[in-house]
C-alpha cells in the first residue's frame, strides 16, 4: 500500500455499520431506472466518457495560470459577488431565506481540460448554470401583482427533500407566490398521481415535482398539463414530455463536477497515489451515471499515480458490502474505494472495511448523509463527500416556475453546483447545501 496520505485515520473497531434508511441518491429516485444495463451500456461505461461539464478542481499543470485566475476571482468577490453562484436571485428583497453564516464554499476556477467531463441532460441538453436563471425587477413586480398558487409534490421525505422544499418556498415567497400544498408519494406512483388530482382541484398556477417513473409520471402530471399548470421537474422528465409546452424545465445537479469532486477528495486524501476500487451505479439511469462516469474519467484524466484496479457495478443497494468485501480480498493493497452515493452503498462499504479491519482505506461517496458524516469527523475510513445544493435547486425551480407565469422561456437543463465535505469544512458544507446544521450527533462528534 502506498503510504503517503495526508492524515492517519481511522480504527480497526469491528463495529456493525447501522443502516440508514434516508433518502437514496440523495436527490434523485433511483427507481426511475428499474432495469439494469444492456450489454453496449455496460461497454460506454467501462471505457469512460468524455468531454462532461467543467471540472471543479485545476490540472496541475495549469497551477500557475489558475492562481492568477484566482486572484482575479477573489477580487471580483471582494466587490460583493460572492453569494451569485449560491442563490439565484429573483431580485425580491428576501427576509425568508438563511443567511449562511460561514462564506459559502468556493467553487474553483473553470478550465477546459480535453476529454474533461460535462454534465448533459436526459435528453442531451446542454447544462446551464442556475446563476443564470434569475428575474428583473419589473418581471418580480409582475409576478407579485399576479396573485398566483404553487404546490410541492415530492417523491419522497427527508432532509434532501427539507431543504429543497425551503428553498423553494423561500423563493416563492419572495415572489408573493402562495405555497397551497405539499405532498409525499413516498415512492408510490400511484400515490403521486392521486396526489396531482387532489391538488388539482385548488387550481394551481405553478407545480414543482420529481415525477416517479418516466411512463408512471406522464401519465400522473397530464391532467396539470391539460390545465396549463406551469410544471417544473427535478432531474426527471415524464416520457415524451416536450420542454416549453408540457413543463417549463428541469433542474437538478451539476453531475460531473459531483463525480470530478469525488475524485479530487479521494486524490487528495491518498496524495496523488494509490489503488483504488471503483463501485458504480450498474443501472441506465442517467444521474448516477454521469456522476460515475466521471468520477472515473477524471481520475485517469487528471491523476496518473492512482489506478483503477478493481470496479464492479452495483444493482442492489444491498450487496454493496459483498462487492467491498471482494474487492479487499482480491486487491490485499487496495488504497480506497469510491461508492456511487451515500445511504446504502456507502454504508455497506464502511461495514465490509470495518470488518476487515481495514482502517487505512480511504473511502469517497455522494451526498450528505449522517452515517458518512459522522464516520468522517469521527476519523474513520470516509475522507470526503460531494454533494449538491439542495436548497439552491428548491430556489431554482420555483424561479423557473415563475418564469412560465411570465411566458419566459427557461432553460430546458439547469444545474445547480457541486460542493466538497471534508471533516474539516462539514459544517459550512451542510449549511450550502441543506441549509441547515449536521445531525445533532455530527455535531457532537466534532464538540458542536
Amino acid at each position: 500500500m502506498t503510504t503517503n496520505r495526508k492524515r492517519p485515520r481511522g480504527r480497526a473497531d469491528g463495529r456493525t455499520n447501522p443502516v440508514h434508511t434516508g433518502e437514496a441518491v440523495g436527490s434523485h429516485a433511483v427507481v426511475w431506472a428499474a432495469r439494469e444495463r444492456s450489454e453496449p451500456e455496460r461497454e460506454t461505461h467501462r471505457r469512460g466518457v468524455t468531454g462532461l461539464h467543467l471540472p471543479p478542481r485545476r490540472p496541475k499543470w495549469l497551477l500557475i495560470v489558475s492562481l492568477l485566475a484566482v486572484f482575479a476571482v477573489v477580487a471580483a468577490a471582494c466587490a460583493g459577488d460572492e453569494d451569485e453562484e449560491s442563490a439565484p436571485a429573483t431580485t425580491a428583497p428576501s427576509e425568508a431565506a438563511p443567511e449562511p453564516e460561514a462564506e459559502s464554499l468556493d467553487e474553483p476556477a473553470v478550465e477546459a481540460v480535453a476529454g474533461a467531463p460535462r454534465t448533459v441532460g436526459p435528453g442531451g441538453e446542454e447544462a446551464v448554470a442556475s446563476s443564470e436563471v434569475a428575474l428583473s425587477d419589473d418581471e418580480v413586480a409582475e409576478v407579485q401583482a399576479g396573485g398566483h398558487s404553487a404546490a410541492l409534490l415530492w417523491h419522497t421525505a427527508g432532509a434532501f427533500t427539507d431543504a429543497v422544499s425551503q428553498g423553494a418556498r423561500d423563493a416563492f415567497a419572495e415572489l408573493g407566490i402562495e405555497v397551497i400544498a405539499e405532498t409525499n408519494a413516498q415512492f408510490d406512483a400511484a400515490q403521486q398521481a392521486n396526489d396531482v388530482e387532489t391538488v388539482m382541484a385548488q387550481s394551481p398556477d405553478i407545480i414543482i415535482s420529481l415525477a416517479i417513473g418516466p411512463d408512471a409520471g406522464a401519465e400522473a402530471f397530464r391532467p396539470a398539463v391539460e390545465a396549463g399548470v406551469q410544471l417544473v421537474f427535478l432531474s426527471n422528465v415524464p416520457q415524451g414530455y416536450v420542454h416549453g409546452e408540457d413543463y417549463v424545465g428541469i433542474v437538478t445537479d451539476d453531475l460531473a463536477a459531483m463525480g470530478i469532486t469525488a475524485a479530487d477528495l479521494l486524490a487528495d486524501a491518498l496524495g496523488g497515489e494509490g489503488e483504488v476500487g471503483y463501485i458504480f451505479h450498474d443501472a441506465a439511469y442517467y444521474v448516477t451515471n454521469q456522476r460515475d462516469q466521471a468520477f472515473k474519467s477524471w481520475i485517469e484524466i487528471n491523476y496518473p499515480g492512482i489506478e483503477i484496479v478493481a470496479e464492479q457495478g452495483l444493482a442492489d443497494p444491498a450487496a454493496a458490502e459483498e462487492i467491498a468485501s471482494a474487492m479487499l480480498t482480491r486487491n490485499p493493497d487496495l488504497d480506497g474505494i469510491y461508492a456511487p452515493w451515500s445511504a446504502g452503498p456507502a454504508d455497506g462499504v464502511l461495514a465490509a472495511l470495518r470488518a476487515a479491519g481495514a482502517s487505512d482505506v480511504a473511502l469517497v461517496t455522494m451526498d450528505l448523509d449522517t452515517n458518512v458524516s459522522l464516520d468522517m469527523v469521527e476519523g474513520g475510513n470516509v475522507v470526503g463527500i460531494a454533494a449538491d445544493e439542495a436548497y439552491n435547486l428548491g430556489r431554482t425551480m420555483a424561479i423557473e416556475g415563475a418564469y412560465g407565469i411570465l411566458g419566459k422561456p427557461a432553460p430546458a437543463f439547469a444545474v445547480v453546483p457541486a460542493i466538497g465535505v471534508t471533516a474539516d469544512n462539514i459544517v459550512e458544507g451542510y449549511r450550502q447545501s441543506l441549509a441547515a446544521d449536521p445531525p445533532q450527533e455530527v455535531l457532537d462528534a466534532i464538540g458542536g
